[in-house]
């Protein structure tokens, strides 16, 4: 997993980003299975890179499809630090003076601020949507969906999965759904309320390569906001063509 830090080099990412594959009707087939897994444990390692592999931790605070570019081998580069920040390696708990992201992906600490300290999580937090859209290859949230059920896909896909139901996720081999329930357990880990429940990048790595019959499903992570806040939405400097932002909080 190599990181994108110029733009330069997205001329190089003939695939483009990865939005335009799985939230295509065209291209949302392109991609199997094993490819799809094969770009998650990518991004994982990129993301753990960040947070643990340099001299300062980076946390990148946009983790989504959009800024996941594709070489042409569909090899994964993580791109757009327009919101990154650095931090010591030591620190666990991190101080920002707004909140910053893309509305969907965006950890719920961010905005309440009762739910625990700004750390690495954030990112956590993100990953675990953007496997989610993934494996749905669809926005996480869809208005328009054949049930109202399936409105909120994570909502929807955790109760298939804790019922024992079919995932409706087409003609699929038993690796394959292997594959898959590996990519929802680890997700639904990763998007926990509670940032002291998510795992670090690290352990996220060690759960999609482990055998997936030791992998517990998690307690399902929607819940009533225990905090009503007001926020100032700001659009920031940034390259990309979806909604992040600087949200000041106002508490």
């Amino acid at each position: 997993m190599k990181l994108l830090l110029s733009e330069e080099f997205i001329m190089l990412m003939s695939n483009g980003s990865l939005d335009k594959i799985i939230f295509s009707e065209e291209n949302r087939n392109t991609l199997g299975w094993k490819k799809l897994f094969d770009i998650v444990i990518g991004v994982a390692r990129g993301i753990d890179y960040l947070h643990q592999g340099c001299d300062m931790q980076i946390l990148h605070f946009d983790i989504k499809p959009h800024n996941i570019l594709l070489d042409a081998n569909f090899n994964p580069r993580i791109s757009d630090f327009g919101l990154a920040k650095l931090f010591a390696i030591d620190e666990s708990i991190v101080s920002l003076t707004a909140a910053r992201g893309t509305i969907g992906y965006i950890a719920l600490e961010l905005v309440y601020k009762n739910l625990g300290g700004i750390s690495y999580k954030a990112d956590v937090y993100s990953f675990g949507m953007l496997v989610l859209e993934m494996v749905g290859r669809r926005k996480n949230l869809n208005p328009f969906a054949n049930h109202t059920s399936q409105i909120y896909f994570p909502s929807w896909i955790y109760d298939r999965l804790d019922q024992g139901e079919d995932m409706e996720l087409g003609d699929i081999s038993d690796d394959e759904k292997v594959m898959i329930r590996k990519m929802i357990i680890t997700a639904f880990w990763c998007i926990q309320l509670l940032p002291s429940d998510r795992p670090s990048m690290n352990k996220v790595l060690k759960m999609l390569e482990s055998n997936v019959e030791l992998l517990k499903m998690p307690p399902k992570p929607f819940h009533q906001l225990p905090l009503e806040t007001s926020t100032e939405v700001h659009s920031c400097e940034n390259s990309n063509d979806e909604e992040s932002v600087l949200l000041h909080n106002q508490f």
